[in-house]
């Protein structure tokens, strides 16, 4: 007897219209980048030579991601926020208040007018997701709504947040204008899972920016309404969205203060009160951050910690079913001593996982690739500089000690957390341009100089 067997249709999200509408978009946007180079970056500049190269690789990286998600994932969250951004823009023409209230996610029950649309919205209850929902919208208006060219405005908009976090750096080693281009723009990791319709593709845009603004601020006192409005921008991006970059990236930037201010005082009482002071305002800080925001942090508080971090864990094995793209790091207790006892394996599986002989689909081979190339640089670094100096060194400047808290923080949280080296492959690029940056300033720079964040030959006025 015959078994019949069902195939679930794969939805077609790529059009004639991409085919036809790609090729426009990618020479108006490279003509503006091209403009805007020769404008801040006339011939003879260190840096002009990457901005161009730096932009087209996420270019790639949107036209990849694509393909990949139509033609071998069948389908995938890139897609539904693109299809959810479509059912809002149905509304523009119908009804501009109702259009402006979906982009707005105002509740239904405000406005009855908004429930034919948002009821065929998955994510219209999670302001997270919905955030990038609304972000397509916006941005489909200009693109006719598809696909491949609303990515591309997604990675033009997220290589300015990349482009300041990496001249932020390259300002303190000019000599290493090369090398940091490679750890802040051509990793392949972080061009290709941070350049289309993600919400990786705006943390990235916000923690470039955030991560530009408030060095300028602390090191130039500039409190410029750009500037305000750049760092007010991108903290409220990442506190939507991934709000737990936050929880990393702010004891980092409060380490950064410490050793930066320390290091000026002379005194060595002055220099204690200044510490004490420091974690007094850190203390301080983290309360009303908890305060304003105890909603969206109620999971990632001391006591709920350790159940969330194990509940994420356990969905997404289970969602991963028998692919190939699970991992473990060993069971642990559901308590913080028992999370801890975990940082070893999950800082390693972040940076340096999957290993060669762990992959199972074509797809993880990148991954693998891009870990091996860590372990070999990282293994290069302890061999020339020495374990103990290389730690001696991170924790006497501030800029590395920056770039190793926050990978560090990050690659822990994310690496126990995951379970599947398919979603950790997007969830570990934040971390990625810090840690890539941390080795090759140590490996190219033995010993340290004193420096200044920014050149006082840096033109104070310019952003990007």
């Amino acid at each position: 007897m015959l078994k019949t067997c069902y195939f679930r249709p794969v939805e077609q999200y790529l059009t004639i219209w991409d085919l036809v509408l790609t090729p426009i978009y990618l020479i108006i946007l490279g003509y503006m980048a091209k403009s805007y180079r020769d404008k801040h970056y006339p011939v003879g500049h260190a840096l002009r030579k990457y901005y161009l190269p730096g932009l087209w690789v996420k270019f790639a990286g949107v036209i990849f991601i694509a393909l990949i998600y139509q033609f071998y994932y069948g389908g995938g969250d890139t897609f539904n926020y693109y299809k959810y951004a479509n059912i809002v823009n149905s509304s523009f023409w119908d009804s501009f208040p109702t259009w402006l209230n979906l982009i707005m996610r105002v509740p239904v029950d405000n406005d009855y007018n908004l429930y034919p649309y948002a009821s065929q919205i998955e994510f219209y209850q999670d302001p997270a997701s919905y955030a990038i929902v609304s972000i397509s919208a916006l941005l489909g208006l200009i693109t006719f709504n598809t696909y491949i060219p609303t990515g591309l405005l997604f990675a033009y908009i997220s290589f300015s947040g990349i482009w300041a976090m990496y001249k932020t750096f390259y300002n303190s080693y000019p000599h290493l204008a090369k090398h940091l281009a490679i750890a802040f723009l051509f990793v392949p990791s972080v061009f290709v899972w941070g350049s289309s319709i993600f919400k990786d593709t705006v943390c990235m845009f916000g923690l470039g920016w955030m991560t530009y603004t408030t060095f300028r601020i602390f090191n130039y006192r500039d409190f410029s309404l750009k500037i305000l409005l750049l760092l007010g921008l991108s903290f409220y991006l990442i506190a939507i969205i991934k709000i737990y970059i936050l929880l990393a990236f702010l004891p980092s930037l409060a380490l950064w203060l410490l050793l930066t201010y320390s290091h000026k005082i002379r005194s060595t009482a002055g220099r204690f009160l200044v510490k004490i002071m420091a974690i007094g305002i850190v203390i301080l800080g983290f309360a009303f951050f908890s305060a304003q925001f105890s909603k969206d942090l109620n999971r990632y508080s001391v006591d709920r910690l350790a159940q969330t971090l194990e509940t994420t864990r356990d969905w997404i094995v289970y969602a991963s079913g028998d692919e190939g793209s699970a991992y473990d790091i060993g069971e642990f207790e559901p308590t913080i001593t028992g999370i801890i006892s975990k940082f070893p394996e999950g800082v390693t599986v972040t940076l340096f996982r999957p290993f060669l002989w762990e992959v199972r689909k074509p797809i993880q081979l990148l991954s693998a690739l891009e870990g091996l190339a860590f372990i070999i640089l990282t293994i290069m670094v302890f061999a020339r500089v020495g374990l103990f100096k290389t730690f001696r060194d991170i924790f006497k400047n501030p800029n590395l000690t920056f770039f190793f808290t926050f990978s560090m923080i990050f690659a822990f949280a994310v690496g126990v957390s995951t379970g599947n080296f398919g979603a950790l492959s997007r969830y570990k690029i934040p971390c990625i341009p810090f840690f890539a940056a941390l080795l090759i300033v140590i490996y190219y720079q033995t010993k340290l100089k004193k420096t200044p964040l920014y050149k006082k030959s840096v033109n104070r006025g310019e952003l990007v």
